[in-house]
């Protein structure tokens, strides 16, 4: 009689765990597409379909959003006449690349290649090819290849030549990068991914200036 009464600790977990239960419990309608909510209309009540209502609603408009964001996804071949319509006049807020290259040009070839791959990454962005001189009369080889970044109908970035475009050994997550600068992608890479080749040059550039300047006070020491 002089010991407290054992507290009921059964009851109290019992409870919890159901709690935890309701609480982790999905609604079927948030496991559907939009094709089985509609066939499992029945099955719910007044209450259900309300919520069914707006989980569609807003299903269907993140499948617009995703239609939208997903329409290009090709390497898309235009002509001169069709410039202005496909590149200028592209839909608002849409990024567009358009590459003029001439087949005889061998970095042209491997723009194309790279483009190709970074079409199918980046959906969204509107890329496309067209032979130079289908777009500009007699453009000169040494502009080529011209890469041309739009946006609403202005240029927001341009890299015209070998030089420009990365060089005869530029790679896809090169061309990648260079886009994203611009703002034409959204890249998922975090650093340059020339920049341990940029920095190789500039060290030997350093040593060989430092060398040169020791060269140079050796030759005047003999003096």
């Amino acid at each position: 009689g002089i010991l407290p009464p054992k507290k009921e600790v059964k009851d109290e977990v019992e409870e919890m765990v159901l709690r935890l239960q309701k609480e982790a419990e999905v609604k079927p309608y948030e496991r559907m597409n939009l094709n089985q909510l509609r066939e499992a209309e029945d099955e719910f009540d007044e209450e259900d379909m309300k919520a069914v209502e707006t989980y569609r609603k807003q299903r269907l408009q993140e499948l617009k959003s995703l239609q939208k964001r997903q329409q290009y996804g090709e390497l898309k071949e235009i002509s001169g006449d069709q410039y202005v319509k496909e590149v200028t006049n592209a839909p608002k807020d849409v990024w567009v690349v358009i590459h003029l290259y001439r087949m005889s040009i061998p970095m042209c070839r491997v723009i194309n290649q790279h483009l190709n791959l970074l079409a199918t990454k980046f959906p969204e962005t509107k890329i496309v090819k067209a032979a130079a001189n289908s777009c500009i009369e007699n453009y000169h080889d040494s502009c080529l290849p011209t890469l041309f970044v739009y946006k609403n109908g202005e240029i927001k970035g341009k890299f015209i030549g070998i030089r420009e475009c990365g060089g005869t050994q530029l790679t896809v997550e090169e061309l990648e990068w260079k886009l994203a600068e611009v703002g034409a992608v959204k890249t998922d890479l975090e650093e340059n991914p020339r920049k341990d080749v940029v920095d190789m040059m500039t060290s030997s550039l350093r040593n060989a200036s430092i060398n040169d300047m020791k060269a140079g006070k050796d030759e005047h020491g003999r003096k």
